[in-house]
């Protein structure tokens, strides 16, 4: 019961934000909620000068909550990690991924380790970690555990929730970072801007918690806009919200990203992530 009037009231909160002329966006909840707050209230704000309209950001819980606003036309723009973007396109026609960060066309997913595992880092995957604890990020992340996944499979030649003693999501990126370094779990995945910036900011006690594997590079995150845009706000419409994102030259606003520059994606680039997913039967 609980459940449903969370679900309840996430989804009359989107709906409140629809109206005529008011161009709504979210994004996949991959760090904390004070985290996307920090990013996402100056990025509507680019986004409402540079459009010349209302632009509101809305939060939500899960990945899956994101994918199901875009679906339902609660949003019209997203930013997306590869395989959210490949399932929310999939539901509405004519959907385009519009911009990716210069960094998202190799992007790549870290397995860290608690000391207490004794793992070191190496250019394979240790298969002594076969059943220790492992969490991945969100079920739905790219980063967080479709890549990783992937790998890990092809590695011990079966899923991980046979290799490992007890496998989990921790929801978000930040989460598993914190899980692994308290020893919560041996072993996580976590994208690698995530750590990276954590790392920077002296965030991660690095006796506590190190990377042990890196994985080969991938397409990641973008922003994706709905099919029907254009209808809804007048032709050409979608290209403006792509030459907006593609303008963006703030630093503060690039670097809470951690994104150097946004430049033009499409759909097709996300194919290897769609084959992927077939593969470990994310989708159909």
């Amino acid at each position: 019961m609980k459940f449903f009037w969370r679900a309840f009231a996430l989804n009359l909160l989107l709906i409140l934000h629809v109206h005529a002329g008011v161009l709504v966006f979210t994004a996949i909840p991959d760090e904390d909620e004070s985290k996307l707050k920090e990013r996402f209230g100056p990025m509507s704000e680019y986004l409402s000068k540079t459009l010349d309209i209302e632009v509101r950001y809305v939060p939500v819980k899960s990945y899956a909550a994101a994918v199901s606003a875009f679906r339902n036309g609660q949003v019209q723009l997203a930013w997306f990690g590869a395989l959210s973007g490949v399932q929310a396109r999939s539901t509405v026609l004519n959907s385009q991924a519009l911009a990716q960060g210069v960094e998202d066309q190799a992007f790549w997913t870290y397995l860290i380790a608690h000391k207490s595992t004794g793992l070191k880092a190496g250019d394979v995957i240790d298969k002594s970690m076969r059943g220790m604890t492992m969490t991945f990020g969100s079920k739905s992340s790219t980063s967080g555990r479709l890549i990783p996944e992937f790998y890990l499979t092809e590695r011990f030649g079966e899923s991980p929730d046979k290799v490992f003693e007890r496998v989990g999501y921790s929801g978000n990126h930040s989460r598993t970072l914190r899980l692994v370094e308290s020893g919560s779990y041996d072993i996580g995945a976590i994208n690698y801007a995530v750590w990276e910036r954590e790392l920077a900011a002296g965030n991660i006690d690095t006796d506590e918690v190190k990377v042990i594997w890196k994985t080969p590079a991938y397409p990641n995150y973008q922003w994706s806009i709905r099919g029907d845009v254009d209808g809804q706000f007048g032709a050409g419409f979608s290209d403006k919200v792509k030459a907006a994102l593609l303008a963006m030259d703030d630093p503060k606003l690039l670097q809470s990203f951690a994104r150097s520059a946004f430049i033009p994606a499409q759909n097709s680039d996300y194919a290897p992530i769609k084959r992927t997913a077939k593969q470990v039967g994310l989708i159909d």
